[in-house]
């Protein structure tokens, strides 16, 4: 169970770290066409918020469900892949959702545009850090 706690945290550290990159890239490169059309604006929000549905969706299915059974029996091996799963699908959807901002970015938004993607991708990510799974919050 470590192990993969320790495997958990180091992705969620990474990929944390990407979404800082994403942001400085985003500036540094600028957009690559002149004029934005608002239309993919709201498509990739309407999109982010599905994103974030699914996420809870992840959360509740995949990683509430096994840590409950990890709390009982922590020697489950197929439970605690679908915990580590859970886990990394979580971190690509909270990864997609600040790809989302640099893609605004480069279509040509402005960065204010694209800094609630990038904070809500990062928010995501920082707030849903793995924990091991015990008896008292199971």
């Amino acid at each position: 169970m470590s192990k993969a706690l320790k495997l958990l945290r180091t992705v969620q550290l990474t990929l944390l770290g990407s979404i800082v990159l994403y942001a400085i890239v985003g500036e540094v490169v600028g957009p690559l066409r002149a004029s934005a059309n608002p239309t993919l604006s709201y498509v990739l929000t309407t999109v982010g918020v599905a994103v974030v549905g699914m996420i809870l969706v992840v959360r509740r299915t995949l990683i509430l469900r096994s840590a409950t059974t990890l709390a009982g029996k922590p020697e489950d091996g197929l439970t605690l892949n679908h915990w580590k799963t859970g886990y990394l699908a979580t971190y690509a959807l909270c990864e997609t959702l600040a790809l989302f901002g640099l893609i605004l970015r480069f279509v040509g938004f402005g960065f204010q545009q694209s800094v609630p993607f990038y904070v809500g991708g990062f928010v995501l990510l920082f707030f849903f850090a793995p924990r091991q799974p015990s008896p008292h919050t199971a």
